[in-house]
C-alpha cells in the first residue's frame, strides 16, 4: 500500500502550460466561501460588534464578554507561560527581527539630470490588521510572523485579532495573548474568521465599555479558506497581503537524498491540513521506494495520523517521476510551491536556479520546519502557484513607496520638448500647457 500517488513524466513533451495542468493541486472553492461569508461580512459592516458577537456565538460557540482583549488578560497570559515557549518564542523572534531590519529600505536619492530629482521614500502603512488562526492548531509563531516584520517597518499601529475559545472564557488562546505581550501589541480583539476580518476592515464605533475600534489600513496573516473569502470581499476597501490556501510543500531529491528526511517532511506539512499538499518531484525510483517504505513507518507514528494520511493520498500530493534534476527544476517552477525543499546533490547550486517560491529550503538540513519557527524567514508565503507572481510576508509588506520629485526651471526645460510632445501624442494638450506656461512671461 502507497501514500502517494505518482505522474511519471518522463519522455512527456508537454508545454508549460500541459505541465501545469498535469501537477496535483489542491481544489479551493473560494467563490463557494465567498457566498457564504458575504453575509457575515456586511452585517458586521453594518452592525458592528453585535453582528461579530452574535457569529463569534454561532462560528465558535461562545460569546466574548469582551471583544477588546484587556491588557490584564494579556499579562497575566505572559506571567502563566510556560518559561522553554517563552524562551523559544523569544529567540523566534530575535531570529524574524534579525531578517525583518536588515530588509528594511532606506530613501533612495536619484538625480535624473543637475537639478532634477527623483527621491523614492518607503513610508509605513499607518494602521495594519493582523489575523492569528486558532482552528485545528493554535499558531503563536503566526504572531510572530505577523507582528516583527510590522515593527521593523516602522508601523505605527497593530491590532491583532484570534479566535475567541470556548475552554478560554472567550478569550483567544493564552499562547496567543502571551506572544502578543512578548512583542508588546496591546490592541487584541477576540474574533475570528470572516467577522474578524470584516471588524478590522470596518471598525467599530463601540466593542463594549464605550470604546471603538478604528478600521485598518492593511489586513495580513493566514487563515481558512472563509478567512481567504473575507479578505477578498473587503479588499476594495483595505489592502491585503495575499489569498493564501492549504499549505504546500515540494521537494526536489535525487537519489542521494535521505529518505528518512523527505518523508518526514513530507508528513510535516500534510499535519496541517487534509487539504495539504505534499509534493516529491525526483528522477530517482529508487529514492521513491525508500521514501514509500518510510512513510510506511512514519505515518503512523504520527500524533495526527488519519489527518496526514487523508492529505497525503489526497489529489494535491503525489510523486511526480522526471528524466533528471534540469526537467525536476522546470517542473518545481512551474508548480510554484509555497515551501521548496531542495535534497540533490550540489543544492545550493540547484536552489541558485529557482525562479518561483515563496520560500527554497536547501541542503539536507534546512527542513521547512526550520522556517515555520526558527529560520529567522518568514512563513506567511504564497500558496497556489502564486509564488509565480507575489512573495511572501515580510517588512516591504508594511512598505509603501512614493517617488517625490522636486525639479528646478533648467532641469524642467530639459525635459520640456519630452512631456509636451507626448502630451500631444496622447491627445492632452492641457498637459503640454502646464510645462509650457512656466516658460512664459
Amino acid at each position: 500500500m502507497t501514500y502517494l500517488s505518482v505522474t511519471d513524466l518522463r519522455g512527456a513533451a508537454l508545454s508549460r502550460a500541459q505541465l501545469a495542468a498535469a501537477l496535483p493541486r489542491a481544489d479551493v472553492d473560494v467563490e463557494s466561501a465567498i457566498a457564504a461569508v458575504r453575509p457575515v461580512v456586511e452585517d458586521v459592516a453594518h452592525r458592528g460588534a453585535e453582528a461579530v458577537l452574535e457569529a463569534s456565538e454561532r462560528f465558535d460557540g461562545v460569546r466574548p464578554a469582551h471583544l477588546r482583549v484587556p491588557e490584564t488578560a494579556l499579562a497575566a497570559a505572559l506571567a502563566r507561560l510556560d518559561p522553554a515557549i517563552r524562551a523559544a518564542l523569544e529567540d523566534a523572534i530575535a531570529r524574524v527581527r534579525a531578517v525583518s531590519e536588515a530588509d528594511a529600505r532606506p530613501d533612495e536619492r536619484v538625480e535624473v539630470v543637475p537639478g532634477g530629482i527623483v527621491t523614492q521614500r518607503w513610508i509605513p502603512v499607518r494602521r495594519v490588521g493582523l489575523y492569528a488562526p486558532g482552528g485545528r492548531a493554535v499558531l503563536p509563531s503566526s504572531v510572530v510572523m505577523n507582528v516583527v516584520p510590522a515593527q521593523a517597518a516602522g508601523v505605527e499601529q497593530i491590532v491583532l485579532a484570534s479566535p475567541p475559545q470556548k475552554e478560554f472564557d472567550g478569550l483567544p488562546h493564552p499562547t496567543i495573548l502571551a506572544a502578543c505581550a512578548l512583542l508588546g501589541v496591546t490592541e487584541v480583539i477576540a474574533a475570528g474568521g470572516a467577522q474578524a476580518i470584516a471588524l478590522l476592515a470596518h471598525g467599530a464605533e463601540d466593542l463594549g465599555g464605550g470604546t471603538g475600534l478604528d478600521p485598518v489600513d492593511l489586513v495580513t496573516g493566514p487563515g481558512n479558506v472563509y478567512v481567504v473569502a473575507a479578505k477578498r470581499l473587503v479588499s476594495s476597501r483595505v489592502g491585503i497581503d495575499a489569498e493564501a490556501g492549504p499549505t504546500e510543500i515540494a521537494i526536489l531529491a535525487d537519489a542521494e537524498a535521505d529518505a528518512r528526511f523527505v518523508a518526514a517532511d513530507l508528513i510535516s506539512q500534510a499535519e496541517h491540513d487534509p487539504l495539504a499538499a505534499s509534493i516529491l518531484v525526483t528522477d530517482s525510483e529508487e529514492l521513491l521506494g525508500r521514501v514509500e517504505e518510510q512513510l510506511a513507518i512514519q505515518v503512523p507514528q504520527a500524533e495526527h495520523a488519519a489527518r496526514v494520511e487523508e492529505a497525503l493520498r489526497g489529489v494535491q500530493s503525489g510523486a511526480i517521476l522526471v528524466e533528471d534534476v534540469e526537467r525536476g527544476l522546470e517542473v518545481v517552477d512551474v508548480y510554484g510551491a509555497e515551501h521548496l525543499e531542495i535534497q540533490t546533490a550540489d543544492a545550493s547550486a540547484v536552489a541558485a536556479r529557482v525562479s518561483n517560491a515563496g520560500a527554497v529550503f536547501v541542503g539536507p538540513h534546512s527542513p521547512v520546519s526550520l522556517g515555520d519557527y526558527a529560520a529567522g524567514s518568514n512563513h506567511v508565503l504564497p500558496t497556489g502557484g502564486t509564488s509565480r507572481s507575489t512573495g511572501g510576508l515580510g517588512t516591504q509588506t508594511f512598505l509603501r513607496g512614493i517617488h517625490v520629485v522636486e525639479y528646478d526651471r533648467e532641469a524642467l526645460a530639459g525635459a520640456r520638448a519630452t512631456a509636451t510632445t507626448l502630451a500631444a501624442a496622447e491627445g492632452l494638450p492641457s498637459h503640454g500647457r502646464a510645462v509650457d506656461i512656466r516658460f512664459e512671461r
